[in-house]
């Protein structure tokens, strides 16, 4: 907790919170959510795959840029030799048509690439958007506007019109993964910098942020120790969604022919050039569409799960109007026909109560007088 949080805080109220409060309540909601958990293993062992594409290739043997000519079939046109892409001990998933080289290294080296610049474009993304947010928010009404406007000139830019003019006219000898990571990262800021300085403009009128700019504490220090760890959560969300959307974008630029070129692997590289063997040999299309498939499911279910875990309100929503029920099945809550007829109870028993020939009457205890 801040200092300037605490200074506002009633006395003697205990303002001890342990710190990892916030955490433990994340995860706590996240392992709530089995279709989130199911996402993070695939997540994690894809990353793991990734990470450990040079032992995994070195295990096979293989390499994903040597060419095995021996392999493939020059009077069909370059298929595979064997059955399912000449799948066997040295070439577990087979090899490429007309190259030879081995499938499954080229597809893990893939995961290293589209998942590295979907990776690296999202930091990128989430600085700039965080920058030009509080900045907004913080600064004066001129460099408010000059932020916002710029903001909607990028909001409005089309990203893949923008990415294949700016990927076409950059020269060859600029390494593509980092070019990719670049423009993706330099055009697709703008929507994370808006929900920024909406949440940094909601965050400012809080008295704990207004107690610190009252102390005399600068803008810098006030931004840093008071408003980002109120835009954690808002950016944590939207940064894991914006993964699966970079891993599409990157596959969709490498398919087009501007984003990664060979012999650098890539998944939307290799759907390249797998688009006209769909029929000689299925398993080059279909290995890196199902890769690129099962990340961007998997990643998309994992960032819905961050959004749930990361809004308290989200599991109170869906029991708004509900009731607590009954060891017999039945809602706690009470229907209108049956409250309008425990009302008219209630007042046929008050004025069965007030009439002469209740209990309670002169009429009823002279009656029993006699």
């Amino acid at each position: 907790m801040s200092e300037a949080r605490a200074a506002v805080e009633p006395a003697g109220t205990d303002t001890t919170v342990p710190a990892a409060s916030g955490a433990h309540q994340f995860w706590r909601r996240l392992r709530a959510q089995r279709a989130a958990l199911a996402a993070a293993t695939v997540v994690a062992l894809l990353v793991l795959v990734a990470l450990a594409a040079p032992l995994l290739t070195a295990l096979e043997g293989q390499d994903p840029t040597s060419y095995h000519p021996a392999l493939i079939d020059s009077a069909r046109g370059g298929v595979p030799i064997g059955s399912f892409g000449g799948a066997g001990a040295d070439h577990w998933l087979g090899v490429e048509p007309q190259t030879g080289r081995d499938l499954f290294a080229r597809l893990v080296y893939g995961a290293r690439v589209s998942l590295g610049v979907a990776l690296a474009a999202t930091v990128v993304q989430v600085a700039i958007g965080v920058t030009v947010g509080v900045a907004s928010a913080l600064g004066n009404r001129w460099v408010d506007q000059l932020l916002s406007r710029a903001t909607d000139i990028i909001v409005s830019m089309p990203l893949m019109i923008m990415s294949l003019a700016l990927l076409a006219i950059v020269p060859s000898s600029v390494p593509r993964p980092v070019l990719v990571t670049l423009v993706i990262g330099l055009i697709a800021w703008g929507n994370i910098a808006k929900i920024v300085r909406a949440q940094t403009l909601s965050l400012k009128g809080l008295d704990y942020v207004s107690a610190a700019r009252l102390s005399g504490w600068n803008t810098w220090r006030i931004a840093c120790r008071e408003l980002l760890p109120g835009l954690a959560a808002p950016v944590i969300t939207y940064a894991a969604l914006l993964v699966p959307i970079n891993i599409s974008v990157e596959a969709a630029l490498s398919f087009l022919g501007v984003g990664v070129k060979p012999p650098t692997p890539s998944w939307g590289q290799m759907l390249t050039a797998a688009d006209v063997w769909y029929q000689a040999a299925p398993q080059y299309l279909l290995l890196p569409a199902g890769a690129l498939f099962v990340t961007v499911l998997a990643l998309t279910v994992f960032g819905d799960g961050v959004r749930a875990a990361l809004d308290p309100r989200a599991a109170s929503r869906l029991r708004i109007g509900t009731g607590r029920r009954d060891k017999t099945g039945k809602t706690g809550e009470t229907s209108g026909a049956d409250k309008a007829a425990a009302d008219r109870g209630a007042d046929t028993a008050g004025n069965s109560a007030g009439s002469p020939n209740s209990a309670g009457s002169p009429n009823s205890d002279k009656e029993a007088t006699v």
